[in-house]
């Protein structure tokens, strides 16, 4: 019995002496995961306060495109910004804009005009006579002011909208493409006396780039009801070195490009998109729906195809566009004519009706600091199937006039207009970039009777070019604000130069008297963005 004892006795001592070696495991083990998460964390923290002095010392590189979201506008609505981001939004809906003006000269101008797109005439055109210095709005990019939200609805379903206008930050007033035409009516045979103008798809409306709503999965895609820009000026704008940039993009410039041959359709009413995501490729497709009766607005359908893979992204645009309208100032017979035959609605002008078939595609590579862009477009331009009859009505309101003021057969033979653009943007540090771009547009002679094949500039049908070079420094000095300076020389012949002061020669009153068949003109300007 006395042996049965001693030996549960040095089995227990065992047993202790074995928990008290494994507790002194277990808390060495314990007091070494301390000091490893200890030290582990005060590296974390070292690092989080470096690169958050680092993230404070740099200037956020703000792209045009990103703030623009005229040209993106699915992507601004939809896609949400950084969380560290300093953005004016109560519950999902934000305020947001860009007010761009500095300084510009123009070798060969017109008078600024306050409701242009642009205010001036920065490429080469037809009433670009002597010389402007002064003030120099909407260079870079374009002034705007938006309101745009994003709200859960339902489990990872957002509605989503985008309401913006353009607008001109030296006056105030909101742009209106066809109401600096109308300005410039009775002018034609003296282009001498007109201001600058041009015609766009924003016509004074109160919400002239942008009004429209819609729903958004990330899984299922977003549909758009309203407003909106087709997927040809997407494309534009996503693949352009500078795009938005009015002064020194001749994209941007004619918005034509971006309409599918004429930049009322630049910005589609009525209209219906939508767009899907399937890993590393995009799908679209947008309708623009008739308003019915003599009116511009035509149906219009387009559809992408699109892909990122390793730094390239590339997209494939076709479409077709009907009832496009080429608007133009009235001549003084036309204006007679018109005043007492149609109504005035906003203003009455000219144009010319055509049915639009457009190709387009895009590509941009990013390698380190180096951005390479390139794209082509190609427009057929035919007689429409729906002819317009005096008193048509045209985006804004604005009015067709009688007395010829409507041509629906501009286009018996098909007019092909072609555009290609290449351009390179290099970030010399994070807060600077350069800039360069070059464009060159070309069309057929599609004249018919004794004009039929010229090369020349005796009719704007005759076969002719443009070309733009452009070299632009953007300097993002400080949060929201930058400073630029660029340059763009244009250059239109033959055909594209017909009818052009520079092209043709003038007498002292502004008179066409005949000359060469090319017009060319440079714009170096300065200025200040401020983005929010």
């Amino acid at each position: 019995m006395k042996r049965i004892f001693i030996s549960a006795t040095a089995i227990l001592a065992f047993s202790a002496a074995a928990h008290a070696d494994e507790l002194s495991d277990i808390q060495a083990q314990a007091k070494q995961l301390r000091e490893q998460m200890s030290k582990r964390l005060a590296d974390l923290e070292k690092r989080q306060k470096a690169l958050e002095a680092q993230q404070k010392a740099q200037v956020p590189a703000i792209s045009p495109v990103d703030a623009m979201a005229a040209d993106l506008p699915y992507k601004a609505a939809v896609k949400a910004r950084p969380v560290e981001n300093d953005d004016i939004c109560i519950k999902g809906i934000c305020v947001y804009g860009n007010f761009d003006m500095g300084l510009s000269y123009i070798q060969h101008g017109a008078p600024l005009n306050a409701i242009a797109t642009p205010p001036l005439n920065y490429l080469i055109s037809k009433n670009s006579n002597g010389a402007y210095f002064g003030a120099g709005a909407n260079q870079l990019s374009t002034s705007f002011i938006g309101l745009k939200g994003k709200q859960e609805i339902g489990d990872n379903l957002y509605v989503v909208f985008n309401l913006q206008t353009y607008f001109d930050p030296g006056s105030g007033i909101a742009m209106s493409g066809p109401g600096s035409i109308a300005q410039n009516n009775g002018l034609t045979t003296n282009l001498g006396l007109q201001n600058s103008f041009g015609d766009s798809s924003k016509a004074g409306q109160m919400f002239n780039q942008a009004a429209y709503f819609g729903i958004s999965s990330p899984t299922y895609g977003t549909f758009t009801m309203g407003r909106q820009s087709p997927l040809s000026a997407d494309l534009v704008s996503n693949y352009d070195a500078l795009s938005g940039a009015s002064a020194f993009s001749l994209l941007a410039f004619q918005g034509a490009n971006g309409g599918g041959g004429d930049t009322e359709d630049r910005v589609y009413d009525n209209s219906y998109e939508y767009r899907v995501e399937v890993g590393p490729v995009r799908l679209a497709a947008i309708a623009q729906l008739r308003n019915g009766g003599n009116s511009s607005t035509g149906n219009a359908f387009q559809g992408d195809i699109g892909f990122d893979y390793m730094g390239l992204s590339m997209d494939f645009v076709g479409g077709k566009i009907y009832d496009a309208v080429a608007a133009a100032p009235l001549s003084p017979a036309q204006l007679a004519a018109s005043i007492t035959t149609v109504a005035n609605g906003n203003g009455i002008i000219a144009g010319t009706v055509s049915d639009n078939t457009v190709f387009q595609v895009g590509a941009k590579y990013v390698i380190g600091p180096w951005k390479f862009y390139g794209g082509y477009e190609n427009v057929h331009f035919a007689n429409p199937d729906n002819p317009l009859v005096p008193g048509a009505f045209v985006t804004g309101g604005y009015i067709l006039g009688a007395g010829g003021a409507i041509n629906n057969t501009n286009f018996t033979n098909e007019r092909v207009l072609q555009t290609g653009w290449i351009g390179v943007r290099y970030s010399i540090t994070s807060a600077l970039d350069v800039t360069g771009a070059f464009y060159h547009e070309w069309q057929n002679s599609f004249a018919t009777g004794v004009n039929t094949g010229c090369n020349d500039a005796r009719a704007s049908q005759c076969s002719g070019s443009l070309d733009a070079v452009s070299l632009v420094l953007d300097w993002r000095f400080a949060k929201h604000m930058d400073f630029y300076a660029g340059v763009m020389w244009s250059q239109a012949q033959n055909g594209l130069a017909s009818g052009f002061l520079q092209a043709n020669g003038t007498n002292a009153g502004g008179t066409i008297i005949g000359g060469p068949n090319k017009a060319s003109s440079y714009d170096p300007g300065i200025g200040l963005r401020y983005q929010f």
